[in-house]
């Protein structure tokens, strides 16, 4: 069975990054329907995947990372606004029956993502 998950590494502090809002869209054409909105835990991860199953189908998907927030927790970079706020991640799932793991790499001038496994 297919999925979807993400976690966030706060890689200028070197530890997860805890309490960032996610919000999940899937795209289509000029449509972007909101599928759900998670929080990560204290190892930067969710609680459950954000999608899978039936839910979890071929076509194109974003993640969108509320980063601002956890950096003006954090305490990096000062200045308003911030360098790096909402982070959206676009990409395409091609197999659903896939596990397709999106982390984010975050500092407060940077940031990378893959597909992890």
């Amino acid at each position: 069975m297919g999925r979807l998950t993400t976690h966030v590494l706060d890689t200028a502090q070197g530890r997860p990054g805890q309490g960032i809002i996610i919000d999940v869209y899937r795209l289509s054409g000029t449509q972007r329907d909101h599928l759900a909105s998670v929080t990560t835990n204290d190892d930067g991860r969710c609680d459950a995947p954000l999608l899978e199953g039936e839910a979890f189908t071929v076509g194109e998907y974003e993640l969108v990372f509320h980063a601002g927030d956890y950096l003006r927790r954090q305490q990096q970079e000062a200045s308003e606004p911030r360098f790096l706020n909402v982070i959206p991640l676009r990409f395409g799932v091609a197999d659903e029956s896939q596990h397709y793991h999106v982390p984010l790499l975050l500092s407060p001038y940077g940031y990378t993502t893959y597909r992890g496994s």
